[in-house]
């Protein structure tokens, strides 16, 4: 009778438990004080606001969410328009999103959990931790191959210029099709597109990244992000898989109609609801604007957030000191970044005049295919995240407005209006 007593209790709890879930997003907990508290004028920040706003209401945007902290501060955290154009469903503060390469840097931050540990070195060989790069050969103008001038290290497979092909260099050798040590096997039996160190080229580094990261710490990509990052930085809604209960809080895919206006994408994969067979360092996660603010203002504040260590103030720094070697430039979209390095699986603003840019000197940053973006300012001890998700949405001129050029520009001049 007790134990029928207790698992009538028992499954009343569950499904009382599974009603809350279902009945939607709990809302997010983040305070958010006043601009004015940490530098801001309330009009720049009320501009920012108001000009997201106006994409949506133009239709250049299905919806969006913003969040801008200053000196560890929360003054802007907002969600506009609606995550699906198809429903209606509105943007909440914790909608999810694919954040594509935005998982780099949560990638990078892995590895210099274990450079801390002693694990591996700057200087290392790749092929000390990947025996099956020993005798990887460089490709030739004339189609043949020649030995790599030095072997690649890891300062370079970290920077984009450890000699491996952009990602389309590799369409047709179906890198993801099965797991990191296949991609491994793959990448073993085919020639570098450079010679080590001579050039940036946006690949399979970070990947690779992932599949060090399994080995030197004997666990899946997915546990140890989980226990080392998202469980002490409370980033539950972060990981390469949603739970069922939340999938309604998965932003639709969208693209751009005949008429420039914002559409539904179509045909996109939907979000995974257990662990994918390949987990994707350079763009598998999903994550809300606040888990990767938690990330992002653990990195301002020199590898910790409310009481959790994840790395030394001076890996942080490391991190966003430009490792480049002279000649070497960041190459995304086509021309050159000017005045923009490339530090330890973070681009950095060297030059903030020459980059065009308002943000300031050593501001490090990176953004998704999907549109995501994010930057932190150290100099003006800044962070800011911004979630949107279109198809080419990172590429300029693709249809999606120029959020990464516009946002910077309103959030100083909020700052410069105090």
């Amino acid at each position: 009778m007790r134990h029928d007593l207790a698992r009538r209790l028992a499954a009343a709890a569950s499904a009382a438990v599974l009603a809350t879930l279902a009945a939607g997003p709990v809302a997010a907990e983040v305070a958010v004080v006043a601009p004015e508290q940490a530098g801001f004028a309330a009009t720049g920040v009320e501009a920012l606001k108001a000009e997201m706003q106006s994409l949506v209401d133009q239709k250049k945007l299905a919806g969006a969410v913003t969040l801008l902290a200053r000196q560890g501060k929360v003054v802007h955290f907002e969600a506009y328009g609606v995550q699906d154009v198809a429903t209606g469903q509105a943007t909440t503060r914790d909608t999810i999103y694919r954040i594509a390469s935005m998982t780099k840097p949560v990638a990078g931050v892995a590895m210099m959990i274990l450079w801390e540990e002693g694990k591996w070195s700057l200087d290392d060989p790749v092929a000390k931790h990947i025996p099956e790069f020993a005798n990887l050969v460089v490709a030739t103008a004339d189609g043949g191959t020649e030995p790599q001038a030095h072997p690649m290290t890891m300062r370079e497979l970290m920077s984009h210029t450890a000699g491996f092909d952009v990602s389309a260099g590799y369409e047709d050798d179906g890198l993801q099709d099965a797991d990191l040590q296949a991609m491994i096997d793959k990448l073993a039996a085919l020639p570098l597109a450079v010679q080590p160190g001579t050039d940036w080229r946006y690949g399979p580094s970070v990947n690779i990244q992932g599949y060090i990261v399994e080995k030197l710490s004997g666990q899946s990509l997915d546990v140890f992000f989980k226990s080392r990052v998202f469980d002490p930085l409370k980033m539950g809604d972060t990981g390469f898989h949603v739970g069922a209960a939340k999938l309604g809080r998965v932003s639709a895919v969208h693209t751009y109609g005949p008429d420039g206006l914002v559409a539904p994408a179509g045909d996109v994969r939907a979000a995974p609801t257990s662990p994918p067979t390949f987990l994707s360092g350079s763009g598998g996660l999903f994550s809300t604007a606040e888990d990767y603010w938690r990330f992002a203002q653990m990195l301002a504040n020199g590898g910790e957030f409310e009481g959790a260590r994840i790395l030394k103030p001076e890996t942080v720094e490391l991190m966003r000191t430009n490792v480049l070697a002279d000649g070497v430039t960041v190459d995304l979209y086509g021309p050159s970044q000017t005045g923009t390095g490339f530090g330890l699986d973070f681009a950095v603003i060297m030059d903030p005049a020459a980059a065009g840019t308002p943000q300031g000197l050593n501001s490090f940053y990176w953004g998704g295919a999907f549109g995501t973006w994010f930057w932190i300012d150290p100099t003006n001890d800044l962070v800011f995240v911004g979630m949107i998700q279109n198809l080419r949405g990172s590429i300029p001129g693709a249809g999606t407005p120029p959020l990464r050029d516009i946002s910077p520009r309103l959030v100083y001049e909020a700052l410069s209006a105090r």
